[in-house]
């Protein structure tokens, strides 16, 4: 990997992940590397500005936080096809990021450039707007990126809402939703909201879409996981006050109303996470992260021997 211009994102409003950008950017800045350096946060969005001055490729981003600020750059991104290094400084669960015990910044920089590290595609979701029927195919809204879920429920300051959404897979209604919305995610997404409301947990190395209704009306509300190949369509069918939203990865996209559809399909680009550690494994993930804790009685295996 050429390290020729590198940016560096720091958790907004974090003192000790902006301390290691800072950390980061004079080491590289003397390997002759330019650095862009900014904060990411609610209120903070340096991707726009930082993809727009550049005359020359970005190398690499390195993204200091955790999975909300990994899951950020990914959205920004990954259409431009640059690879994210993600470190947990400042974070908390860090399912997505790199553990800063293992990030010495003394050899790191030395095996970016000597291509001693994997590198981790990861399917992401795109979803527009439509309007009217399926004659219309122009959107009406902008291309939204999503890394773990798009999730399609009502936000209200001021009551619970009911959202009642009926489903199309390909064309085809499926079924009519009551409760607190839908989730159509990735296998990313599956360990994070999808597990969180009784979905499946898919791997991250196959490319799939889980649709999970949230708290539905209804026993026979259940999960699927369709190809990716698949197309998404959902609409809402009772909402006089608009307050059907769609969300990306928990930030706000877009509002909807009766009469649209949100098309979600497998987008066509992916973010590209670097691996550093050299013992990775996902399921060694899914044990720490999740602390699963296996059966309650544990029987020796002598047939290993």
């Amino acid at each position: 990997m050429q390290l020729n211009q590198v940016i560096i994102i720091h958790k907004s409003g974090d003192p000790l992940s902006r301390r290691w950008a800072e950390r980061c950017a004079q080491a590289l800045e003397k390997r002759h590397c330019r650095v862009l350096l900014g904060p990411s946060g609610p209120n903070d969005n340096p991707y726009p500005v930082f993809l727009a001055s550049v005359q020359q490729s970005i190398d690499l981003a390195i993204v200091l936080g955790g999975d909300g600020t990994a899951l950020t750059a990914a959205r920004n991104l990954a259409a431009d096809k640059i690879p994210i290094l993600a470190v947990n400084v400042g974070g908390h669960l860090g399912f997505l990021t790199e553990s800063s015990e293992d990030f010495n910044t003394e050899t790191v920089w030395d095996r970016l450039s000597e291509d001693r590290f994997a590198v981790q595609r990861r399917m992401m979701l795109q979803a527009s707007i439509f309007e009217g029927n399926r004659t219309n195919l122009e959107p009406v809204s902008d291309r939204y990126l999503a890394l773990n879920e798009m999730c399609i429920k009502p936000a209200s300051a001021d009551r619970m809402i009911t959202a009642i959404l009926e489903m199309e897979i390909d064309g085809e209604v499926v079924d009519q939703y009551q409760g607190d919305g839908l989730i159509v995610a990735t296998p990313t997404g599956s360990t994070c909201y999808t597990v969180a409301a009784n979905g499946p947990i898919i791997h991250p190395g196959m490319n799939a879409i889980a649709v999970t209704p949230i708290c539905p009306l209804s026993l026979s509300s259940r999960a699927i996981v369709l190809p990716p190949g698949s197309v998404v369509s959902i609409w809402p069918l009772v909402d006089r006050d608009i307050n059907t939203k769609l969300w990306m990865d928990g930030v706000l996209a877009t509002s909807i109303w009766p009469g649209q559809r949100v098309d979600i399909r497998m987008a066509d680009c992916d973010a590209q996470f670097i691996i550093l550690r050299e013992n990775y494994s996902y399921y060694q993930t899914l044990r720490e992260k999740l602390q699963w804790a296996g059966a309650r009685i544990h029987y020796s295996n002598n047939h290993r021997n």
